[in-house]
């Protein structure tokens, strides 16, 4: 069956755990293990463990790499040094957003491209397709890597148990090579929680001997099994976008309130340049719609595609929306139009099954952790 679901290295500790599972971008993930709340809760305060095995990986090598990465997508890839991450966006000729990334420069001319699992294909092709003429080679290594998450307060402490790494000198958007419960790993100080965290990069045939020394090591101190649903709902109170929600093919970054990603001083042409310039312009002197935060006054939940509407006008559109755990009422985020974009502005309600139900616009985040 060429449907079938695709399996994480994980899949039958998912199971044994009671995990209720979900399809998730072709591969079958855990949405839950018990009350999703329960797993919010224990990231923002103590710690979580993820498999986050879907997302694809690609590698990019040779004597031109960062050439190649420097025109295709939309970051200075050249500044990023040995050992260190960056967050960019890959974009089509017309500036729309093709996926966002994390691109981690692992050697000299060694890159690790990690792209949400969704758009996994389109970006290696798209890799592939814009690698023509240059002195470097994009490789899938989609079946080469598992990746589990430690992510919460705790993780420093948890991970400290079972490796020798220097964890107090990885900075957040580092990564550096060492060995985690014996075990050779990627060691990554990234994440999409808001919290403090690590992503641990691993070969599948490693994923299950990893994933078992956390649980161990996080058992004192609440590490729990978490699933994709109180992720999404961590990363939308982190204010971080989600390719399919906040980002699409027929929005660029400066829609998105993400235009610091694009770097227009970078050397050489990439594409979307062109578009991107006049995108700039354009989000400058006269914004479309404004990505914003709303918080409910009620207690109805906000989902995407409903209407914001503002004196029986419609003024924008809900891109995420959730019960957020740590603010005690729903949460969303938004493209309304500049008009209605200012923190504070009342008056502007979410159309949720014909009823104008009350919203406050604020700045995102909604959550940001202590440092």
């Amino acid at each position: 069956m060429s449907n079938a679901l695709r399996l994480t290295a994980l899949d039958a500790l998912h199971r044994s755990l009671g995990a209720t599972m979900t399809d998730f971008a072709g591969w079958d993930m855990p949405l839950r293990y018990g009350s999703e709340r329960d797993e919010h809760n224990a990231v923002r305060t103590k710690a979580g463990l993820f498999d986050l095995s879907h997302m694809g990986e690609i590698t990019v090598t040779g004597p031109q790499a960062v050439k190649l990465l420097d025109y295709a997508l939309v970051g200075n890839i050249s500044t990023v040094g040995v050992g260190r991450a960056r967050y960019t966006h890959i974009c089509q000729e017309d500036g729309g957003i093709l996926d966002d990334l994390i691109v981690y420069r692992l050697g000299e001319t060694e890159y690790m491209v990690v792209a949400n699992a969704s758009n996994a294909q389109v970006v290696l092709d798209a890799l592939t397709e814009r690698a023509a003429g240059f002195d470097a080679e994009v490789r899938d290594d989609r079946d080469a890597y598992a990746l589990i998450a430690v992510q919460g307060p705790e993780s420093p402490g948890i991970l400290a148990q079972l490796t020798d790494a220097d964890l107090d000198g990885l900075k957040y958007y580092a990564g550096l090579p060492g060995t985690v419960a014996g075990v050779p790993a990627l060691i990554a100080r990234t994440g999409y929680t808001g919290e403090d965290g690590f992503e641990l990069f691993v070969k599948p045939e490693h994923a299950v001997q990893l994933w078992e020394a956390l649980a161990k090591a996080g058992e004192g101190v609440g590490l729990v099994p978490c699933g994709l649903s109180c992720r999404d709902t961590l990363r939308l109170e982190a204010g971080m976008p989600l390719y399919g929600h906040e980002l699409t093919t027929s929005l660029t970054p400066f829609d998105a309130g993400l235009g610091r990603v694009v770097k227009f001083e970078k050397e050489g042409d990439f594409v979307g340049r062109a578009a991107l310039e006049s995108a700039a312009e354009r989000a400058a002197t006269n914004p479309p719609r404004k990505l914003v935060g709303l918080v409910a006054e009620g207690r109805r939940v906000p989902r995407a595609g409903f209407s914001v509407v503002f004196g029986g006008e419609v003024v924008g559109e809900v891109t995420s929306g959730a019960p957020s755990p740590t603010l005690g009422k729903p949460i969303a985020m938004a493209y309304v139009d500049a008009t209605y974009a200012a923190p504070g502005t009342s008056g502007v309600g979410v159309d949720i099954r014909g009823t104008h139900e009350p919203y406050e616009v604020v700045a995102l985040p909604f959550y940001k952790r202590q440092k």
